[in-house]
Order: structure tokens, then sequence, then C-alpha cells
């Protein structure tokens, strides 16, 4: 169970790190000539980070709901969304025509030339992604471990119905 609960808190933390990243800064544009340099935040270059984060999270709720096979299935998927965070912050570069394209001060129309330099938001969504692969590669390893959510609220599996009839009728709760 504890093995759960850190699987839980490296998505959390996963997940805070890409949606920090998304307002970073992640690149800064210059066009030169005394013009005003044009920073540009995560989720003006990619949605990708918040989208991973949102994803991780709500496969972090259904692990929880999930039996064994499903949490595997679930523990690898998160896996893949951050080796898809690593993936976006080594090589998500906004091209000249996409810089002109987000922010028209910086089309080639009206500059020369743009000096681009990238900010430090690629860094927590890198380190988002690695806490990401981390806890599915966790998961999928110690999912035969972890506690079951529903067994709580399962009948006794030695009572015949009578039994549990009776218990109702006594004031007993049969599913504890």
């Amino acid at each position: 169970m504890k093995q759960q609960r850190v699987v839980d808190l490296l998505v959390l933390v996963g997940a805070a790190l890409l949606v920090l990243a998304a307002y970073l800064t992640w690149t800064t544009a210059d066009p030169g000539n005394g013009r005003e340099a044009v920073t540009l935040a995560g989720k003006d270059v990619t949605k990708a980070p918040i989208t991973i984060a949102l994803a991780a999270v709500v496969a972090l709720v259904v692990v929880r709901l999930a039996g064994t096979a499903m949490r595997r299935i679930l523990a690898g998927l998160i896996a893949v969304l951050g080796a898809a965070a690593v993936l976006v912050a080594t090589q998500v570069r906004p091209s000249a025509e996409e810089l002109a394209r987000l922010r028209p001060a910086l089309s080639e129309v009206v500059t020369d030339h743009v000096t681009v330099t990238t900010g430090a938001a690629p860094w927590p969504a890198l380190a988002g992604g690695v806490a990401l692969i981390a806890a599915g590669m966790l998961g999928v390893l110690t999912a035969h471990r972890w506690r079951r959510p529903t067994a709580r609220y399962e009948r006794d599996p030695g009572g015949t119905p009578a039994d549990q009839w009776k218990a109702i009728d006594a004031g007993e709760d049969p599913t504890l």
C-alpha cells in the first residue's frame, strides 16, 4: 500500500510540474532593431503539458477504482504520458513561421531576423515527465500489492443470502 501512495505522490508532483511549465517562459523571441522582445509561456507554444497533466490525474483517479490488470494498464499509460512529456520538453521549439503566427510582430515582413532563446519552462516539464515515468513504472511493478478499494463493501462470501437477511433484521450491516 505504501507503493500506491508513492505512485499517487509522483503523479501529483509530475502533474504540478507540467502545469507550472505551462505558465513559465518557454521561449523569448527578440526581433532586434530596438523592438520589444516577445516572451511566450508554455501554454502559448504548446498545450501538451496541461493536457498530459490532466490525463495523468484522470488516470490516477481511475487507477484507484480499478482491479489489478486495469491498474497495470493505466500505470503503463501514465508512463507513456511521462515519455510524451519528456519528448515535448526536449523537442518542442517554435519555428520562425510558428512564432510569426503566434505573434504577428515577429513576422519576417516586420523584422529581418528574430533571435529565439529558450526559457526555463522546459526543465519543469522534463522533471514532470520523469516523475510520471517513475510513477507509471512503479505502478506496473507493484499494482498487485495495492489494496482493493471495493473490498470493504463486498458481502461475506461465507454467508448465505438468508444469513445476510437475518443480519439486516438484527440491525447489523452484512457488508462489514
